[in-house]
């Protein structure tokens, strides 16, 4: 498996990708009436902002998984309010609140895109402010390659000044929290008591 710099050509694999790992790490094709619309989300506008902090995992059927990196996530979040939001709120209305579907549920992500849970680790001065996403299709895990992925970007964000980085991850998503923990990543924020977590916020300090 070879890992390259993202070229534009390869964002119809991006869609494609984040589609094939939208549920929790499995394959969500089927799941929306759009299936851009997930990629839309948390793949695309990372490919518009900062293309250089992608990284590609190929092989000889094509691009087999990838990493996303932001440097600087309010930033990112004021970009894409200015920028990548406003021609996706025309084209996605805001669903019925009584719409269920996987579709509605992206769709009210574009029209409220920002967290309302408390962010401690953007908090001016922000100890982990890069974050990033990886999505690898089954042909490329068990393979380091994640691992080759993620200290690439890892090294990129050193090499720019970032103190920290964090991700977030699904509860479900059993395989991908033991991955992220070998690696060095820890729980920034615990998650309310009072319900089963939907999902997780992990970070790791960077060398400065």
């Amino acid at each position: 498996m070879h890992i390259r710099s993202y070229r534009s050509g390869d964002l119809p694999a991006l869609y494609d990708i984040c589609l094939r790992t939208g549920d929790s790490g499995e394959d969500a094709t089927g799941q929306f009436a759009d299936p851009k619309l997930i990629g839309e989300i948390f793949a695309a506008p990372y490919a518009a902002h900062d293309p250089g902090l992608i990284s590609v995992a190929t092989d000889d059927d094509g691009v087999a998984g990838y990493v996303i990196g932001c440097l600087d996530t309010l930033a990112f979040e004021d970009w894409c309010e200015r920028e990548w939001w406003p021609p996706l709120r025309k084209r996605y209305p805001e669903p019925a609140d009584d719409d269920t579907s996987r579709d509605a549920r992206m769709i009210r992500m574009i029209h409220a895109p920002v967290p309302t849970h408390p962010r401690p680790y953007l908090e001016v001065p922000a100890t982990h402010p890069s974050h990033l996403h990886i999505d690898l299709l089954p042909r490329a895990q068990g393979h380091g390659v994640g691992r080759r992925l993620i200290e690439r970007l890892l090294d990129q964000l050193t090499a720019l000044g970032s103190p920290g980085v964090h991700l977030g991850v699904s509860a479900r998503n059993h395989r991908a929290i033991g991955f992220y923990e070998r690696l060095g990543f820890t729980r920034l924020v615990e998650p309310p008591t009072d319900r089963p977590p939907a999902g997780y916020t992990l970070g790791m300090k960077l060398p400065r």
